[in-house]
């Protein structure tokens, strides 16, 4: 899945994604960034990610700019 990141709190790592397939909000789990080359997140970063079973967004890389694109309605 792909995301755009909304919000991220470097100090606590609490941050929301916007996923790219139905514009909904995911939060990033505790572990989120764990095994990631990312360290930081800002607002509008185009990352990649998985869903645990909670429905929160975790496993976080980087995204692809040529697959990221306004979804159709």
């Amino acid at each position: 899945m792909q995301g755009v990141i909304k919000s991220y709190d470097p100090v606590t790592h609490d941050g929301v994604l916007i996923n790219e397939a139905d514009l909904a909000d995911v939060d990033l789990a505790e572990d989120a960034l764990e095994g990631s080359i990312l360290r930081m997140l800002r607002p509008g970063q185009r990352v990649r990610f998985d869903l645990d079973s909670k429905g929160l967004a975790t496993s976080l890389r980087l995204g692809s700019e040529v697959d990221m694109s306004t979804p159709e309605f």
